[in-house]
């Protein structure tokens, strides 16, 4: 089965270009193509000839380790929270009132443990936002 011809013939890219570069030009393309949101060098060629503008991405490797301790986080009181539903569930399967008070008992211990990982969390916010919230 072939495929479906497109509705705008105009918009296609038909006419090819072979162009020689020093290693120079090549070299500041490919720089703008690896910075950009661009994937190739003719992506690249393309925006500058219709003078469209292209997004240059840069990263802040500052932020590299509150990230890191962030996910670290994210995944500690992910896995208290997988804890704290077990819990929940054993306390209503549980039959006896001794059983539910040492598994309520375990809950509220288990909630109390995710203070101190909330504290830092927020902490590590609050410093991102007055790194980037700056006047």
């Amino acid at each position: 089965m072939s495929r479906n011809k497109a509705t705008d013939q105009e918009s296609l890219l038909s006419r090819p270009i072979i162009v020689r570069l020093t290693e120079k030009q090549f070299s500041k393309l490919e720089k703008i193509r690896l910075e950009s949101d661009t994937k190739t060098i003719g992506e690249v060629v393309r925006k500058i000839l219709n003078n469209r503008p292209i997004r240059l991405l840069h990263k802040d490797i500052s932020m590299n380790q509150p990230m890191e301790e962030m996910s670290l986080i994210r995944k500690e009181i992910k896995s208290i929270g997988v804890n704290i539903n077990q819990q929940t569930y054993r306390f209503h399967v549980s039959q006896s009132d001794t059983e539910r008070a040492f598994h309520a008992n375990k809950t509220a211990e288990t909630y109390k443990s995710i203070e101190p990982k909330v504290d830092r969390l927020l902490s590590i916010i609050s410093k991102l936002a007055e790194k980037w919230l700056q006047e």
